[in-house]
This record gives C-alpha cells, sequence and structure tokens, in this order.
C-alpha cells in the first residue's frame, strides 16, 4: 500500500517535505511504545536544546524556543520528574538555575536516536545508492537553511515587536 502524500495533487517542495515528514512521525511513532518514559514533541524539543546547551537557565530556553514561560517551566517541571532534567543553581548567579540533562535523559536520547537510526537504515537500504547520495546532499542543504532561518528568528522577532 503507497502511504499517501498529505497534499496529493502537489508535488511542490512543503508539499513532498510534509509528506515526508509525516512518514517519519508514522515510521517513529512505534518507537514510542518502546522507550521507559515517552516524552511529548515538546518536551524532547526541550531535551534536544538542553543538550546542545548544558546548564542554560529557563529565560535563555523559553528565549530558544519561543514559547511562554510558564508553559517552558511546566515542561521542565515534568522532565525532571521522570528523571531527565535536573535543575542546579547557576555558576553565574544565585538568582538563576541552571538546567542539566541527568545521565538518564542522555540515555534516552541515545536509545531514540539509535532505535531511529536503525528505522532508516532500512528504508534507505531500499533506495539507490544515486537516490541516497542525492537525498543526503538535500537533506544537508535543507539542515543548513533552517538552522540560518532558526538562528535569524529571534532577530526578526524583536524587529517585528
Amino acid at each position: 500500500m503507497e502511504p499517501a502524500a498529505p497534499l496529493p495533487h502537489r508535488t511542490d517542495g512543503p508539499a513532498i517535505a510534509s509528506s515526508v515528514v509525516e512518514l517519519l512521525e508514522v515510521l517513529w511513532g512505534g518507537g514510542r511504545d518502546l522507550s521507559a518514559a515517552p516524552v511529548s514533541v515538546s518536551q524532547l524539543r526541550v531535551l534536544y536544546v538542553l543538550e546542545a546547551n548544558e546548564g542554560m537557565n529557563l529565560r535563555a530556553l523559553t528565549d530558544q524556543l519561543g514559547s511562554l514561560p510558564s508553559s517552558v517551566s511546566r515542561l521542565c517541571d515534568r522532565l525532571e520528574a521522570v528523571g531527565f532534567v535536573q535543575r542546579t543553581p547557576s555558576a553565574v548567579s544565585r538568582r538563576e538555575l541552571g538546567l542539566h540533562l541527568t545521565p538518564v535523559g542522555r540515555a534516552f536520547l541515545a536509545d531514540l536516536r539509535v532505535r531511529r537510526e536503525q528505522e532508516l537504515e532500512q528504508v534507505l537500504a531500499a533506495m539507490t545508492p544515486a537516490a541516497r547520495r542525492a537525498l543526503i546532499t538535500g537533506l544537508e542543504a535543507f539542515r543548513s537553511a533552517a538552522g540560518d532561518r532558526r538562528e535569524d528568528a529571534p532577530a526578526n522577532a524583536s524587529r517585528t515587536a
């Protein structure tokens, strides 16, 4: 059975990218049952940001996520409750707390990545070598453009406020 594209009458970049994201969600959705402590997409995003920015405070995390402080605080509360995040006194200011991934949180992300990569390996194995190279080239360009866009987001947001 062929998976349905989100917008089958469109073959432009956004429709194709949307279709790929939906397929990845389906492919990886089964992995949620395997995890010891499943997390929401928002919580997973927090884990990724904290992994890349060890010790950041809640305000910086809120800015990075582009969310409300109360929402981010609740996300961190839940992640702390399952043992994935720890708040510690900041080395910079006595008034701030640093947010850190715990060893359990790091292990969760590592396991999640392994399981996702195993699923992707099966899909990539069904592709020709030329198609895999083209995909990697396109994904590298996509990642670069998305990263540039995210870096510009705080500056753009402050200009429009």
